[in-house]
């Protein structure tokens, strides 16, 4: 049976990668200065003038995907008789998986023949969106739903996801790490590296003194922790400073060289919690490598 592989502007794909592999995606809101906007495509967003306005201070938050959101998107996939694969931002960041739960409940009463599984990636970023690229290479081989739903299941605890920002105050103020933890950041210029854990929240993975260290750090994880890096896709993502981008891709090229090496502006949305100066890095290691 056919099935449709649906995202979110969370997965941080770019519309050439979604067009190739026809994944849906769902926008994700942002709301500058009081003003809406659904980001279906961030292909010609202004990064480097977002990134600025955020460090001068404008005012910039989120809102997750509603069940009548998800409701809208799922209903043509079922009506034109394929399943759907849905793999969203992490449920620890955000309450937009449990609204795909609700929409998919309702719709089956709709569509008893069909299936909709729901996945929750417990990353972000190129974290969830290497996982999305991935179910599609897997559906292209002829994999079943299920049997895509398992692989990806299992492989999103070998995703490994650590990064470093310039500032906690964006994580803090929308409520995604303690104040305590953002305090970290302005004593003697000491830089926290962040991970998600095993259920995709945020927390403190070791402290760095400076951004060169911390940029040092990150690829120090690459090193100590990556699993046959020939065979997989390593993603950076960066909010400004895209020469840091380019000096942690050039340190994990000679650590070992992967794949492929996807280097991206963070999208918007997130990229409002994690600020300008964020610095994120996503690989593959053991299955427990969240738990390290």
């Amino acid at each position: 049976m056919a099935f449709s592989i649906v995202t979110d502007t969370g997965a941080n794909i770019t519309d050439r990668v979604r067009d190739h592999y026809g994944i849906t995606v769902v926008p994700l809101t942002l709301i500058i200065e009081g003003e809406e906007m659904q980001l279906s495509s961030t292909e010609d967003f202004d990064y480097d003038d977002y990134y600025q306005k955020l460090k001068d201070g404008i005012k910039a938050s989120t809102s997750q995907v509603n069940p009548a959101q998800f409701m809208d998107c799922f209903e043509p996939i079922l009506e034109a008789g394929n399943d759907i694969l849905y793999i969203g931002l992490s449920g620890g960041v955000t309450g937009s998986v449990n609204s795909a739960k609700i929409a998919a409940s309702d719709l089956m009463e709709d569509f008893p023949d069909r299936q909709i599984r729901i996945l929750d990636s417990l990353g972000a970023a190129l974290g969830e969106g290497i996982l999305v690229v991935e179910a599609a290479e897997l559906r292209e081989q002829g994999m079943s739903i299920d049997e895509v739903t398992d692989q990806i299941e299992f492989q999103k605890y070998c995703m490994y996801q650590v990064f470093v920002v310039d500032d906690l105050k964006h994580l803090k103020r929308t409520g995604r790490i303690s104040g305590a933890l953002a305090s970290l950041g302005s004593m003697m210029d000491i830089k926290p590296i962040l991970k998600g854990n095993t259920e995709g929240k945020i927390v403190v993975e070791c402290k760095a003194r400076g951004r060169k260290q911390a940029i040092k750090a990150l690829a120090e994880k690459y090193r100590d922790l990556v699993v046959d890096p020939e065979e997989q896709i390593v993603g950076i993502t960066y909010a400004g400073k895209r020469e840091d981008a380019v000096h942690l891709a050039n340190l994990v090229s000679k650590i070992a060289e992967p794949k492929k090496i996807w280097m991206v502006p963070h999208e918007p949305v997130t990229g409002s919690h994690v600020g300008p100066g964020m610095l994120g890095l996503f690989f593959k290691g053991a299955d427990d490598v969240r738990a390290f």
